[in-house]
């Protein structure tokens, strides 16, 4: 019996070890399709988290930086990762536009944990109503996280809504001539945008135009809630010290002049500046800015010296800040493309608030791209206006004008941001005329539109 029982526990084991033979090539092909198909969710998570509690200082020796400008950077890395490879007016590809859903939307959670103290009113189980206190998530990001993440959606649906487009095509540098290629040297980069002969039909070039104003708003309200953003945010000591004593130091003595002339014409000023490249123009919205920030410091008299000496009066000091805020819009307005000025990058190196970081940063990067899109809708319509130019020259005398363009039928590519958002009227019952689809998007004075629900951290002092 006992030999038997052994046989018995041997043909066991025997069968085990079978077993775990057949079963090894099973684990091994399940973890090999793992590797294969990328790390999980939960493995970019954690490194991604990883990296925002440390710093980036992947040594934790505490040697980071702060919370906030590691959320900023983690932020901007993903665009560029993301949206640097957009070079054609096409459908972002679905791997990367997956990405960029569900990565950002890991970055933007942190919003919901950032909460300010709210009087509520709780009735008792006895019918005694009281007051008390409560949290919710902070005003100026309860309003401005889904503001931005509409207009996200809305400048993912503009490039899809670019499929299977016949009428243009894109060809790669190699294959154009060399006037083909001297013509477009700004953007040596971007593959050249090719049009039909005669150029687009004008259907299509309805459509174009229809879709850069689309996209013109979409920029215009990231611009703006990026601005207010930035506008709230305090002014760093390091840059302060950095300033120079007075305006005309910071403007030169020939602006100055202009600036505070008693008839002054904010095109007649950018007209005598040079503004032919983008470090000129950063270098002139630096001296601004600087001066915007000195006659401020000295109206409040914050800067602790007594005005009773100066020549310059306070409300001459109000006058000219004034009048370089609104050099500061218009360059704004004209030049959406140009870097951060030395004081908005101060800003943000010097920040602390967690919620203005997420806020600035994901306008940013949204601003961004909806000034590429637009750059690359202007690029089609040079492209046609030079086919158009050119079989207008070489079309035989008296021939027939080109038909009008025809109006572009209303249908889910119609609709605008305010549609899109509800923000063509009120519940208040107030008119239409003060509602935004009541301010030009393309105003010619260079102001900003103002848009609505732009809230911001009252609360949040800033040394202005």
């Amino acid at each position: 019996m006992a030999a038997n029982g052994g046989s018995l526990e041997r043909r066991g084991s025997m069968r085990r070890a079978g077993s775990k033979v057949k079963e090894e090539p099973a684990a091994a092909y399940h973890a090999a399709e793992e590797h294969a198909s990328g790390p999980s969710d939960i493995e970019v998570i954690k490194e991604k988290f990883g990296k925002l509690l440390l710093g980036e200082d992947m040594s934790g020796s505490g040697k980071g930086v702060p919370s906030a400008l590691a959320l900023s950077n983690a932020v901007t890395n993903l665009a560029a990762a993301v949206f640097g490879e957009q070079r054609k007016l096409e459908p972002m590809a679905p791997d990367r536009k997956a990405r960029w859903k569900k990565e950002v939307g890991w970055l933007l959670s942190v919003a919901d944990q950032i909460v300010e103290f709210v009087a509520k009113k709780q009735v008792l189980d006895n019918g005694v109503e009281m007051e008390v206190m409560g949290t919710q998530q902070r005003r100026d990001l309860q309003s401005n996280i889904p503001a931005l993440r509409k207009i996200d959606a809305m400048l993912l649906d503009y490039l899809d809504g670019f499929k299977d487009r016949t009428d243009f095509w894109y060809v790669k540098r190699d294959s154009c001539s060399d006037a083909e290629k001297e013509e477009s040297t700004e953007k040596w980069w971007i593959p050249i945008v090719k049009v039909p002969p005669n150029g687009l039909a004008p259907a299509s070039r309805g459509w174009i135009q229809h879709q850069k104003e689309l996209v013109n708003q979409v920029l215009k309200a990231a611009m703006a809630i990026n601005a207010n953003c930035l506008m709230e945010m305090a002014i760093p000591e390091s840059y302060l010290e950095s300033l120079p004593k007075n305006g005309r130091a910071s403007l030169g003595d020939a602006l100055y002049r202009i600036i505070t002339d008693v008839e002054f014409d904010p095109d007649d000023f950018l007209s005598t500046v040079d503004l032919t490249s983008e470090h000129k123009i950063l270098d002139l919205k630096d001296r601004i800015e600087a001066s915007v920030i000195i006659w401020n410091r000295k109206v409040h008299n914050k800067d602790g010296k007594s005005s009773w000496g100066s020549a310059v009066s306070q409300e001459k000091r109000e006058q000219f800040e004034e009048r370089a805020q609104t050099l500061l819009l218009i360059i704004k307005h004209r030049y959406p493309g140009i870097p951060q000025s030395s004081l908005d990058i101060a800003k943000i190196q010097e920040n602390r608030d967690v919620g203005f970081a997420l806020l600035e940063s994901y306008s940013r990067v949204l601003e961004s791209l909806a000034f590429n899109v637009m750059s690359r809708i202007e690029d089609v319509i040079v492209a046609d206006n030079v086919a158009r130019e050119k079989a207008k020259k070489d079309a035989p005398a008296g021939s027939s004008s080109e038909p009008a363009p025809q109006q572009v039928p209303d249908g889910p590519d119609s609709m605008t941001l305010l549609d899109f958002m509800g923000w063509n009227g009120d519940s208040e019952g107030r008119p239409d005329d003060q509602s935004p689809s009541a301010v030009d998007p393309a105003q010619d004075d260079g102001r900003l539109m103002k848009l609505p629900n732009i809230m911001t951290n009252l609360f949040m002092k800033t040394t202005q």
